[in-house]
């Protein structure tokens, strides 16, 4: 498959800066994927296509506010520090994106907040952008988390051209973010509110957590035109014994079991038996979906609608065929759906 393939124009205005203003009211799309058949609701709607012993998958990771900016000692220029994960929690190292990139090298000492609360000295360098870190804090472990949070930002895509606001805090985070460790939101949980949670328990749906720690690859440009040449960023995830005992209980039902996400659906393909059911993992994934792929865990999927060229996307188009979420893509264009980590989601059953 080429990246080509996945080429489309999406109109600027199209892509959500602000999310809708109730959780569950976004507008769903749903794609029969037997029949090809299109159907649009709101996405509260959703209880209506799962029964009782279906599941839910959900990815439970939380986003901290990974996006700080600083100034680099001597000539103070500001730079941006994107924290991308803690490498050793007594040394205070961390692994970092920071821009403009050229400017920072081994050994600069760069400064954040006011009354400089913390500095951090630049110890290694890792990608072209990427920067290992050292934060030089004497005080308690909680004491430096606390003030690395204080001064960090929640972390939207560059695509959402906005500052950001204070709803955001709560808005970039699924109602159950659990663990920390994403910089970025498992965007389709984001539309799920606790009445819907309840009203799809009392219909008697079951659900799974696992966990995805979601990294910036996630918005990493595909490069190459062979789609096998492309490597995906890893990634932390864990599924413990008790999402494989509830997935593979409604498996062994012919349940319906419905993945919440692209990175739920990352997971699940992650960790599959001999036998095509769910088996435990604790550790990384670089699994990369594109058409043509045959699933062994999902037989539905929630998920948003992503920009072109997007790995996301590319996922999306495996599991739902790559003609049809081609097509529907056209529609959601035509009849203005919004894309992106605040736009309106599709259901492929």
């Amino acid at each position: 498959m080429k990246l080509s393939k996945f080429k489309f124009n999406l109109p600027q205005e199209l892509i959500a800066l602000h999310p809708a203003y109730n959780r569950d009211e976004s507008r769903l799309m749903v794609l029969h994927k037997d029949t090809g058949e299109i159907e649009h609701r709101i996405f509260k709607d959703v209880i209506e296509y799962f029964d009782d012993k279906d599941v839910m998958v959900f990815n439970n990771t939380k986003v901290f506010p990974a996006r700080l900016y600083g100034n680099k000692e001597k000539t103070g220029a500001e730079i941006e520090v994107f924290l991308l994960r803690e490498l050793n929690r007594e040394q205070r190292l961390w692994d970092v994106l920071v821009d403009p990139a050229r400017k920072i090298r081994i050994g600069n000492k760069l400064y954040f907040g006011d009354d400089d609360l913390l500095v951090a000295e630049v110890i290694d360098n890792t990608t072209s952008r990427g920067r290992t870190l050292r934060f030089l804090f004497d005080g308690p472990y909680d004491e430096f988390k606390e003030a690395l949070y204080s001064l960090g930002e929640t972390p939207l895509p560059k695509f959402i051209n906005r500052e950001v606001e204070a709803e955001d805090a709560e808005r970039f985070q699924t109602i159950f973010a659990k663990h920390e460790g994403a910089v970025a939101a498992p965007t389709a949980g984001m539309h799920f509110s606790r009445e819907l949670m309840k009203r799809l328990e009392i219909k008697g749906i079951d659900f799974a957590e696992i966990t995805l720690h979601v990294g910036l690859g996630n918005f990493r440009d595909v490069d190459v035109e062979d789609l096998t040449k492309h490597r995906m960023d890893s990634e932390q995830i864990l599924i413990d014994d008790e999402a494989v005992r509830v997935v593979n209980k409604a498996k062994d039902g012919k349940r319906k079991v419905c993945a919440v996400g692209t990175t739920v659906v990352r997971t699940l393909e992650s960790s599959v038996s001999t036998m095509g059911t769910l088996k435990p993992f604790e550790g990384w994934t670089n699994k990369f979906l594109f058409p043509p792929y045959d699933f062994s865990i999902p037989d539905a999927m929630i998920s948003n609608f992503h920009l072109p060229y997007s790995t996301l996307m590319m996922m999306v188009a495996a599991f739902g065929g790559y003609d049809k979420v081609m097509e529907c893509y056209e529609v959601a264009i035509k009849e203005k759906y919004r894309f992106g980590t605040y736009g309106d989601a599709i259901l492929i059953i």
